[in-house]
């Protein structure tokens, strides 16, 4: 792989187009040899939000196929990766409104009209192709709302949004998904039941510190979920489980070894705009007020503390008291319940124009996603006029990363109309 490195110099605030300016960070990457050729550009957006784009070489096993036919850009979207971070320490010089402000022009509209500026610097008036992975995948699908002028087809896997739904009819199907994995994580290490439960136990009987300082609570271990809609997050969670305890001065406690895995496992303080926009960007006109705390109330077996069967990791909820417990966000409270309380969110889809629309669309969809529900999926695809989707058993949410080679050949041949 050739590498380029690019950096932009872009308006924090599209709207304000000569107010304060941001970088956003780029790799254009090209095979051997073609770095001369005219190939056209094809632009990843990561999943997150708040997560930086794959690092070639990495885990983008579907660069190589990418690479036969395009010059990928890389894009670290704002606020992320080798872009303007944001994180509590480049944030606090500035009030918590103002905190709030700034994070909340990191949604998927600020992306997407990023990527038009970048687009018109690189390729002039050439669209390009973007592949969306999950939240990147919501990108691609605002951008078929706001500039599909500047597309040439937009690839998604595992990241048709819901148009209109409220975070809290999303959490309750995202908690019966998240439910149901649970279930097939102890059906596969029955054995982790008492394992499990052993752990929370202790955990509610004892004072825990990871190495970072931060408590290790039941709920904070339960965040280990997240894992549970990868195709590797069963063995994730249970390698970490299964020797969690070693035999100290005192008799068993949780080893470092368990601990590390734990703050490892946990990225929400490396990638904090993942904790304070997973929920605002879901939100067109109305408020999220911690949705998946307040929903939490109705699936009365989250709770880790009954006994009445197994315990339950959660999954890809964000919690208000993440913002107490984890040290490195917890001087991003304040703006967290700022952002949460937020109702004046601008309207992220467009139906009526996805409903005209004439760039070519190819989706896969998992049907064992955890993350985005399939209903709403398929009620997004069907808006999207010329939407060709592939609706599959065969991946979970990782797909793209677990088999990108066969998963974008096939998105590729079903844009271009060959599958």
């Amino acid at each position: 792989m050739v590498v380029t490195d690019h950096t932009f110099s872009l308006p924090l605030d599209h709207a304000e187009p000569n107010d304060e300016t941001i970088e956003v960070f780029a790799r254009e990457v090209v095979a051997p040899g073609r770095e001369n050729e005219k190939l056209p550009f094809l632009v990843f957006l990561q999943g997150g939000p708040g997560h930086e784009s794959p690092r070639p070489p990495g885990s983008a096993s579907w660069l190589p196929r990418a690479l036969r036919d395009y010059r990928v850009l890389l894009l670290d979207q704002r606020g992320t990766g080798r872009s303007t971070r944001l994180q509590a320490r480049t944030l606090a010089a500035h009030a918590p409104q103002e905190q709030a402000r700034r994070l909340g022009l990191h949604r998927m509209d600020a992306i997407v009209s990023d990527c038009e500026a970048i687009r018109k610097e690189l390729c002039g008036d050439e669209p390009w192709t973007v592949l969306g992975q999950s939240y990147g995948g919501f990108c691609a699908t605002h951008y078929l709302s706001a500039a599909p002028e500047g597309l040439a087809a937009a690839l998604i896997t595992g990241g048709l949004p819901p148009l209109t739904a409220h975070p809290d009819d999303i959490y309750r199907q995202t908690y019966v998904r998240c439910r149901e994995r649970n279930a097939a994580y102890y059906e596969r290490y029955p054995d982790d039941v008492h394992a499990v439960r052993t752990i929370i136990d202790h955990l509610a009987e004892n004072q825990v510190e990871l190495p970072s300082g931060d408590p290790l609570t039941p709920r904070r271990f339960q965040l280990l979920g997240l894992a549970l809609g990868m195709s590797d997050g069963f063995e994730s969670i249970h390698y970490l489980v299964e020797d969690a305890f070693i035999t100290g001065p005192k008799g068993p406690e949780l080893g470092f070894h368990f601990l590390a895995g734990v703050e490892h496992a946990q990225n929400y303080s490396t990638n904090p705009l993942f904790s304070l926009l997973h929920e605002p960007i879901y939100c067109q006109g109305f408020a999220s007020n911690w949705s998946a705390e307040r929903i939490r109330g109705e699936f009365p077996e989250f709770d880790p503390l009954r006994t009445d069967g197994p315990a339950l990791f959660t999954g890809e909820m964000i919690y208000p008291w993440m913002f107490e417990d984890f040290e490195q966000i917890s001087p991003l409270r304040d703006a967290a319940h700022l952002l949460a309380a937020r109702s004046d969110w601008s309207t992220l889809y467009d139906p009526g124009r996805l409903e005209q629309n004439n760039v070519p669309v190819a989706a896969a969809l998992y049907v064992n996603d955890m993350y985005v529900d399939r209903s709403f999926s398929l009620e997004t695809a069907d808006t999207i006029r010329g939407a060709r989707v592939w609706v599959t058993t065969e991946y979970e949410h990782n797909g793209l990363r677990a088999d990108g080679e066969r998963v974008l050949d096939r998105l590729l041949a079903m844009a271009g109309g060959d599958a």
